[in-house]
């Protein structure tokens, strides 16, 4: 069974479900017109059903290769990342002034979902791209941007992200790659960084990386950090990819999933790199990158669980066992709250889009803070619903889905690491109720009070389940605030669920606006969400309070599975 692409799924949430309209509606996005809006969707569809979605299993099969120090991509990307290129997808959000179309993130994040559930791993080279691009644009000398910014959006260079170390993940503040000034105004950079994703290429004709290092005069920690643009090839007078830098793939790792994508060892010798933004001010700007990338990555989830779960309807449509085993009630269950699932997280990650949509274009700092708060929820609520998803696609096909053949173990192999890569799921936990809870709640509360208006608005068409989420809100309110009581490392022992209540309530929210704004289908799915996946805050709540003294009052010993009696 073949992807399709859920054009009219993601088209009916921006029309009815999130403020895409507040959007549109904006002097910056005027162009984000409803035909605009359907033609983008519909040729960007079209592309990721019939041109990206076929190369998924090649990426599994036959995994990106090193050939003498030269990377080799799997079978047909590049003529996949050609079509993403030439369509001007990796450009949609981007500045017009540098190649770019200027359209709204909410819709580049529709695009974005499209082709990660088509190809997870050839998508993932224009998001590290995008997040790149984005940080340019911000922080970026005016030269740096009119060399870099062009070649980044048309797609004939790539961008990279390098902040991991051997000894510097979580911790980015202990990394050792170091930077030295020299008298023409580049930097020298060495040091070695790992896990970095699509860290060579042999789709574009370079690939930039924007590589974080400390200067000799760098405090420690984060705040001495600096960022460097090091490209593969020095970039001539003419702005084409010149000599070789001083860097190089040590090696490819071998990993549980997305193959087609190279994660590469990236070792740099005296590398020549270009300052981006200020010195010791690197993780500001690197930080843009990492924003942008965490609201891609939640998508992603999203993408993934759309593709795994057509499978699984799709499999269980065929497959007979007393009749077609979607008759079956306990299949049916898996199937409908995986749908329901679905179309909260791709909710929550476009409400999220549109939120940093109207922060550019008014500056309000209201949206600025709901666009913050709704991040950590989007990346991790959407990429837990992806590795859930999968699983249910594994498990509706049986062991068939335990076998390679049928592709079912691709989804689940390849959406796991988004609950780990651009900040696990854990730190996103513990910035909500640290960062993101640091203005007293007021963000919260504002969310809080938009779903209990979202509730009241459907009081007398849907009574019951208008009050369900009424209650659910109220209740997370007395939660919040009983959070914002505690010192951080009991909130932080209680963060993952506190955030996943947040996502089940924001998620019943959404799915009351579909049922009053669809027909039959979406009251029924809206249904289903309330009656099966709503009611878990109530349990996740009690785990967001229980607190931290279960925890430290078990030993070590007794993790390792060593009693003293």
């Amino acid at each position: 069974m073949s992807y399709k692409a859920p054009v009219d799924q993601i088209r009916f949430i921006l029309d009815h479900v999130v403020a895409f309209s507040d959007v549109a509606a904006t002097e910056r996005y005027a162009e984000a017109t409803p035909d605009t809006v359907g033609a983008i969707l519909s040729e960007a569809g079209k592309m990721c059903s019939n041109v990206l979605a076929p190369l998924n299993r090649n990426g599994d099969e036959t995994p990106a290769r090193l050939e003498n120090g030269k990377l080799r991509s799997s079978p047909g990307y590049a003529d996949g990342f050609q079509a993403i290129a030439e369509g001007g997808w990796i450009g949609l959000a981007s500045n017009p002034e540098y190649g770019g179309m200027g359209l709204p993130q909410a819709l580049n994040m529709s695009v974005a979902e499209m082709m990660a559930g088509a190809c997870l791993a050839l998508q993932l080279n224009p998001l590290l791209t995008q997040g790149q691009i984005e940080a340019l644009e911000h922080h970026a000398s005016d030269e740096m941007k009119a060399l870099y910014l062009p070649k980044l959006i048309s797609g004939e260079w790539s961008g990279t992200m390098n902040l991991t170390e051997p000894g510097a993940g979580s911790d980015v503040g202990a990394l050792t790659t170091k930077a030295t000034r020299n008298d023409d105004g580049t930097y020298t950079i060495t040091g070695q960084k790992i896990f970095i994703t699509w860290g060579d290429s042999d789709v574009t004709e370079n690939v930039c990386h924007a590589v974080l290092a400390r200067l000799p005069d760098g405090g420690k920690g984060t705040k001495g950090i600096s960022l460097f643009m090091v490209p593969k090839f020095l970039p001539d007078d003419a702005g084409n990819p010149g000599v070789a830098n001083s860097l190089k793939v040590v090696s490819l790792e071998e990993k549980l999933g997305i193959h087609g994508s190279p994660t590469c060892v990236m070792s740099f010798d005296g590398a020549t790199g270009w300052l981006i933004g200020h010195e010791h001010k690197g993780m500001a700007a690197m930080f843009t990158m990492m924003n942008a990338a965490r609201l891609g990555v939640g998508i992603q989830g999203v993408g993934v669980a759309e593709a795994a779960l057509q499978q699984a309807v799709a499999y269980a449509t065929e497959r007979n066992q007393m009749g077609p085993i979607i008759r079956h009630p306990d299949v049916r269950r898996m199937l409908a709250t995986a749908r329901a699932e679905v179309f909260a997280a791709r909710a929550i990650c476009l409400a999220c889009a549109a939120a940093l949509d109207l922060e550019r274009a008014t500056g309000d700092a209201e949206h600025a803070a709901r666009a913050a708060f709704l991040t950590p929820i989007a990346k991790a609520y959407g990429t837990d619903v992806g590795w859930r998803v999968a699983d249910t696609n594994v498990q509706v096909h049986g062991g068939m889905g335990y076998v390679e053949e049928t592709g079912a173990a691709q989804y689940l192999r390849d959406v796991r690491i988004t609950q780990i890569y651009e900040g696990t799921n854990g730190i996103q936990a513990m910035d909500l109720v640290g960062r993101k809870l640091s203005d007293g709640g007021d963000a919260a509360m504002r969310l809080l009070d938009e779903i209990l208006d979202t509730a009241k608005s459907a009081q007398s068409a849907l009574p019951e389940l208008a009050n369900q989420l009424w209650q659910a809100a109220e209740t997370l309110r007395e939660a919040t605030l009983a959070m914002l009581e505690r010192d951080l490392p009991e909130r932080f022992a209680g963060a993952v669920p506190f955030l996943t209540a947040y996502a089940r309530l924001l998620g019943g929210a959404y799915h009351l606006r579909a049922a009053q704004a669809g027909g039959a289908d979406h009251l029924a799915l809206a249904r289903v969400f309330m009656a099966r996946v709503l009611p878990r805050y109530a349990a996740d709540l009690v785990e967001a309070q229980a607190g931290l003294a279960d925890l430290t009052g078990i030993d070590d010993a007794v993790l390792a599975g060593e009693f003293a009696s």
